[in-house]
């Protein structure tokens, strides 16, 4: 009389007992390691090995689709939309903490004044210098304001202005209007892609400000980015043959605001729109199979803005001898 055979353990739990199988390899797995498939179970080797051998899904413009939490990079999350709403209101939070309550009403504070888009340094009017401000400014320790504009060194406002906003109000309206917006277009583009859009008409909004509004304009918000979403948007639908009626009828209400208050920096709004839209045809007009072209394009166009932030700074220092 043979010995009767032991049942068979859990290849990967060498001291669980299990009748269950691998229907592909046909080890021995427990119920802990069971994976469901379609017909019968799977161990977890082999349901890892059919993953590297399937494609991710992308979008019609390249970016994953998968969710960031599903192992890819797509933007069907809304991660970065989420990012950008959340940088946006916590320098809005530091902006208040900086400037206290006056600033929930709007008014400017010393963080506007260093990191909102301004051509030329603050000055104290006391201390004379090329460019004087008609109104004094101070920094936190009491001293006169002597950062650089964007002509003077401090490009770096073309950016850091696009995260300035002056009040409750002009941040709750542009959230809403990101949060709506972004999430869709996030998904058609993935993450990186509408990333890339996004900073790229906020940069478009800054440079026009920085080409046609006054040079002692002080401006801030993150409005080009928004309208540029616009213009972006426009030109996602129509290569998807997507009806756009509705999103000119809102787009068209907030450009009758852009024209009818005072406050508002048409400049910005429009270059923003501006740049979203050729950043949209960046994308909706490259072939399928040359979707590295989108790169290209985005490069290009940064290198374009930089090139006349270039010409006015010359153009400026000419004209009020900075240099």
């Amino acid at each position: 009389m043979s010995e009767e055979q032991s049942p068979p353990v859990c290849y990967r739990h060498r001291n669980r007992q299990t009748y269950l199988r691998c229907v592909r390899c046909d080890k021995p797995i427990c119920a802990d390691c069971r994976i469901d498939a379609p017909v019968g179970f799977q161990c977890p080797d082999c349901v890892a090995e059919g993953r590297k051998s399937v494609r991710r899904a992308r979008t019609a413009f390249g970016g994953r689709a998968t969710t960031a939490f599903g192992g890819g990079a797509g933007g069907s999350a809304g991660v970065v939309t989420k990012t950008m709403i959340g940088v946006n209101v916590a320098m809005f939070v530091l902006t208040l903490a900086v400037g206290g309550m006056r600033a929930v009403g709007g008014a400017a504070t010393e963080l506007h004044y260093a990191f909102a888009q301004a051509s030329f340094f603050f000055y104290n009017t006391s201390t004379g210098g090329t460019v004087a401000r008609p109104d004094a400014h101070i920094d936190l320790f009491g001293n006169p304001l002597s950062l650089p504009g964007v002509s003077t060194g401090g490009e770096y406002r073309l950016l850091t202005s696009t995260f300035m906003h002056y009040g409750v109000i002009h941040l709750l309206f542009n959230m809403v209007v990101l949060w709506i917006l972004g999430r869709v277009l996030e998904k058609d583009l993935g993450s990186l892609r509408f990333l890339s859009v996004y900073l790229l008409s906020g940069l478009a909004g800054s440079v026009a400000t920085y080409l046609f509004a006054d040079p002692a304009t002080l401006s801030a918000g993150a409005s080009g980015a928004i309208y540029g979403m616009f213009g972006a948007l426009i030109m996602i639908n129509r290569r998807l043959s997507r009806d756009n009626s509705g999103l000119y009828v809102l787009l068209g209400l907030n450009l009758v605001l852009t024209f009818m208050v005072p406050s508002i920096s048409i400049t910005g709004h429009l270059g923003g729109l501006v740049g979203g839209a050729i950043t949209g045809a960046i994308l909706s007009f490259t072939p399928r199979n040359k979707r590295y072209l989108h790169w290209i394009g985005f490069a290009a166009f940064l290198a374009l803005m930089a090139a006349l932030t270039v010409w006015r700074t010359g153009v400026l220092e000419a004209q009020y001898g900075l240099v």
